[in-house]
């Protein structure tokens, strides 16, 4: 509006127009009848209708003349001068407050702010505060498992909930099979594979590469591939982005969003919101996958770690019990290992053994010992010569452990068990008699893999029916417990011990013996504790399968 109409001050004000008529901020002066009395220049321009003797409905937004008659209505007639609450509303693109000033003759001076860009920063600010929350929580809710699968699901259905109508991430390919994982508007994770090739969506094989994302504006929402669509996601596909999920050192995936015809667009902003969510997934993904190669890695070289799960060979009882040192170990520096004869008349092998150390780096060094043995079986017989061929191999690595064995060729003649026991620096082995007394093998000898000379003697053992020889390593012996806990165990009370055991099967001596080692450790620190039992079986025979083969001992 022209300055030169600018409109005549108020009559009910002295000198009100010169004091606020070419103030930057609207000013609209209303009676108690809601008729416009008089504005000034920037109200003029505000609200092209309003002129003096209006009605103020007329002429300004609904918000504000509902708070004019709010404000008379809470208020009837004459009040003090002063400020009142103020309103807000838009006025065309942009929003305003409204602050009301009554004066002493009851008229409304409503002064109008334009807080728009304020409100924008303040909305800017909330929706950071919103997506920093989410993204901390989404964090949260990512590395809380380390399940591939269940990772996957957690970032298909976080992105599905927040950021599009639905969500689909795609692993990397192997060949033409693709797994997909589907998070749709009914929130429910659903996995499948297809064999499909990722070219068919624009940019999705360069994400699945690590390359940047394309632009969804690039992606044509009619191309996107059915098989990549969820099945709840009835709608037409309006709109898509595809990006990668980064991971360490190679991609993870990527992810694709997906929003219906019947919503906006994905903004340039939004965008970048779902690139930042992306990294907070793929790292977490990444570090889910890592973990289960690994987990699996672990576990098959653990399965040739572990002891094994001993059982009657050719009419002899054999039973194995071991006890790591730490409770959160498996595997340490105890080991045995039973090899069975190729028949009934061949002799069986019993190695039980102890490296120095415990834990990890023990049980590499058991794992090498229990393989040189497995190649040296066939020279089995010769216990000095298998021992020291065992002597060198240990002294030419790169290990600088030591280790005791106790080895013992076991076969059945007749009812009776005869055993060749040869002890390479370990403690000999206790032989409980059908009677209950307790004999030790007559053997000693030098460890392996400490000294290039090395020597033994082999004791010749027989047992009757009923009886047994226990292997055992000094865990057992210098376990410290007791009523004052930094007592030993020690051979004599082992010894008393299996007083208690003639004529037990194999598998219960070693339940005994460890039960009893474990009750006086209680819970203080030990060794790794390991036993194997020998024991010939109260009543066995040979039985011929088919009347024409030779038979085999069945108890």
């Amino acid at each position: 509006m022209d300055t030169s109409q600018q409109p005549p001050a108020s009559p009910h004000g002295v000198g009100l127009g010169a004091t606020w008529g070419s103030a930057p901020y609207p000013v609209v002066v209303a009676d108690p009848s809601g008729t416009v009395i008089d504005l000034n220049v920037a109200a003029a321009a505000l609200f092209p209708g309003a002129v003096t003797g209006a009605p103020l409905r007329d002429v300004v937004p609904e918000w504000m003349a509902d708070a004019h008659t709010r404000l008379r209505t809470n208020v009837p007639g004459p009040r003090r001068a002063g400020p009142a609450p103020p309103a807000s509303g838009r006025v065309g693109d942009r929003t305003f407050e409204a602050h009301p000033t009554c004066t002493e003759d009851a008229d409304v001076m409503w002064w109008l702010v334009d807080d728009t860009d304020r409100r924008l920063a303040e909305d800017a600010l909330k929706s950071e505060r919103e997506r920093t929350a989410f993204l901390a929580g989404a964090s949260s809710a990512l590395l809380s498992s380390l399940n591939f699968e269940r990772c996957m699901e957690v970032t298909a259905r976080l992105a599905a909930e927040h950021l599009a109508d639905a969500a689909v991430i795609v692993a990397p390919p192997r060949g033409r099979k693709v797994s997909l994982t589907f998070c749709g508007p009914d929130g429910a994770p659903e996995h499948r594979t297809v064999l499909e090739d990722v070219g068919q969506l624009p940019g999705l094989s360069d994400a699945l590469r690590g390359f940047p994302p394309v632009p969804s504006r690039w992606i044509d929402p009619a191309g996107v591939p059915g098989w990549i669509v969820p099945d709840g996601f009835t709608e037409p596909v309006g709109s898509a982005v595809v990006t990668p999920l980064p991971g360490h050192g190679a991609p993870a995936g990527a992810l694709i969003l997906l929003r219906s015809s019947h919503h906006a667009a994905f903004t340039e902003s939004e965008e970048i919101f779902a690139r930042l969510f992306a990294s907070r997934a793929g790292a977490a993904m990444s570090a889910a996958r890592m973990y289960a190669e690994q987990a699996a890695i672990t576990t098959t070289l653990m399965r040739e770690l572990l002891p094994p799960q001993l059982h009657g060979v050719h009419g002899v009882e054999f039973a194995g019990k071991y006890r790591p040192a730490g409770q959160t170990e498996r595997v340490g520096g105890d080991f045995y290992d039973v090899h069975p004869g190729t028949d009934e008349g061949q002799e069986s092998l019993v190695v039980l053994g102890d490296v120095c150390g415990k834990g990890l780096e023990a049980a590499v060094l058991t794992g090498k010992i229990r393989n040189t043995v497995q190649a040296l079986l066939p020279l089995a017989a010769d216990h000095q010569r298998l021992l020291g061929l065992l002597n060198g191999a240990l002294l030419n690595s790169h290990h600088t452990r030591f280790a005791t064995l106790a080895i013992a060729s076991v076969v059945r003649r007749g009812g009776m068990v005869h055993l060749r026991v040869t002890s390479a620096g370990h403690p000999p082995p206790l032989i409980v008699r059908a009677d209950g007394l307790v004999e030790q093998a007559r053997t000693r000898g030098t460890l392996v893999g400490a000294f290039w000379e090395i020597s033994s003697t082999t004791a010749y053992v027989e047992l009757a029916p009923g009886e047994t020889c226990l292997f055992f390593t000094d865990g057992i012996t210098e376990a410290r417990g007791g009523p004052l806990g930094d007592e030993l165990f020690g051979v004599q009370r082992l010894e008393t011990a299996l007083t208690q055991c003639a004529g037990m099967p194999a598998e219960a001596v070693v339940e005994h013996v460890q039960l009893l080692a474990a009750q006086w450790v209680g819970r203080g620190l030990h060794d790794d504790m390991a036993t194997v039992a020998v024991t010939a079986p109260h009543h066995a025979h040979l039985s011929a399968v088919n009347g024409h083969t030779r038979g085999r001992y069945t108890a």
